[in-house]
């Protein structure tokens, strides 16, 4: 092998070491956001079942004030 030969792959060893790392990061900063996006939709969750219960309690209380008419 010839040094040039060996200078062109060292600089493509050095550059997929480069990309994979970028690669890394960016998965660790994906992950966090999936992170985030997964409480933030549990949050919303939660508050979508609370507005439904206090739904259906308001349709029960129009419920009854009909059977009483």
């Amino acid at each position: 092998m010839s040094f040039d030969v060996l200078e062109k792959l060292e600089a493509k060893i050095q550059s997929a070491v480069d990309a994979i790392s970028l690669l890394q990061m960016e998965i660790d900063e994906l992950k966090e956001k999936n992170h985030q996006l997964g409480e933030e939709n549990q949050q919303l969750k939660q508050e979508h079942e609370s507005w439904q219960d206090r739904l259906r309690v308001l349709l029960s209380k129009i419920d009854q004030v009909e059977e009483n008419v």
